[in-house]
This record gives structure tokens, sequence and C-alpha cells, in this order.
């Protein structure tokens, strides 16, 4: 009985939805990023892909798919956006937001999760500013000023044109979100937690 129980906590369909999460946010950065005033850390399509992967799957499937995209990485694959890969992409300017990818999934999935069986846009909008963007940015901002051997004040003052995309970002984000879990209800995160509590997670 115990090894069914351990069975049903990584059933096969939570694994596909991982990686096709993970594949994902990697396809996202295949227009590649782009460099504002003089910033260091690009701007890229990638944290749309983590804002959904919270949103759709919940906390731990969607911190579960971006870390698979970052041992990837770490292994060498090119995933990033511009094709970047490698252990040196882990002493860039970018480390902190690319850690603060796995807590702000999770933040974003937790509290989709505790939005309820229909959450609104408004409340998929704030989970997603709060992880996708909040939480990101507080692991993000000090390794990029650590770094780059900015203060702390002008690395936040460059992050700020990181904000208008990433607003939209949320905004999008809410609304295929939204539109998934109608289409699909057992796709709410706060459901499919209840139905792997009930043993039918599959």
């Amino acid at each position: 009985m115990k090894d069914a129980g351990k069975k049903r906590r990584f059933p096969t369909g939570d694994l596909a939805r991982v990686a096709v999460f993970a594949a994902l946010i990697a396809v996202l950065g295949l227009p590649g990023g782009f460099n504002v005033f003089g910033s260091s850390v690009p701007i890229t399509l990638q944290t749309l892909g983590v804002m959904l992967a919270g949103a759709i799957l919940g906390a731990w499937r969607g911190a579960l798919a971006v870390a698979v995209l970052l041992v990837l990485v770490a292994a060498g694959l090119p995933l990033l956006a511009g094709g970047r890969g490698g252990l040196g992409v882990f002493a860039g300017p970018s480390v902190g937001f690319l850690i603060g990818w796995i807590p702000g999934a999770a933040m974003v999935g937790w509290l989709v999760e505790r939005a309820g069986r229909d959450p609104g846009v408004v409340r998929l909008v704030l989970a997603c500013l709060a992880g996708g963007v909040g939480v990101v940015y507080v692991f993000g901002i000090p390794a990029w000023s650590l770094v780059t051997g900015q203060s702390l004040g002008q690395v936040a003052l460059l992050s700020i044109a990181f904000l208008p995309g990433d607003l939209a970002k949320a905004v999008l984000t809410a609304l295929v979100a939204r539109g998934t879990q109608r289409a699909y209800p057992d796709a709410v995160p706060a459901v499919h937690q209840e139905r792997v509590r009930a043993g039918r997670g599959r």
C-alpha cells in the first residue's frame, strides 16, 4: 500500500505536463532577447513560460518544470534566449533571475491553488505579478548587483525597463490560464490537488 501511495505522487500525466512546460519555456527563448538602456540582463519571453507553468500546473509541478529546464541548461543545452547554455550562464548577471524562476513559478502556482476552483482573471494576474515578477526580482536584482558590481539602486533602476513587458506577460498568462481552465476544468491547480489527494490524479 505504501508503494502505491508513492506512485500517486508522481503520476505519468504529471511528468508529461512537466516535460511539456519545460519545453515550452525553452521554445519561448527562440526569439532571443534584447538589452535596453545598457542593461546586461536581456528581456526575453521565457518569464511568460515560467508564469504559465505556475498558473496552469500548480506550485510543485510548475517549479519542477522550471528546474528541469535549468538542469538541462546547466548540462550545456542552449535552451535560454539567444542560444545560451552551460554552467557559465550561472556565473553571469542573469543568474539570480534564472534561479528565481523556480520559487517564482512555485509562488504563482501556490497562489492559484488557493484561489479556488474558479479563479478570476484579476486573481491570476495578481498571482503572476507576485511570483513571476516580485519573487523573481527579489532573487534577480541582488545577484545582478553582486555580479556586476553595480549598486542595488542602479540595478533596481535598470530593472524598471522590465516592468511593462512583465505586466503584459502577467495579463497574457492570466487570459491563457483562464481559457485553459474553462476548457479543461481539471486543469485548475486546486482541482488537480483534490484529485491527487483522492487518488485520482492521472
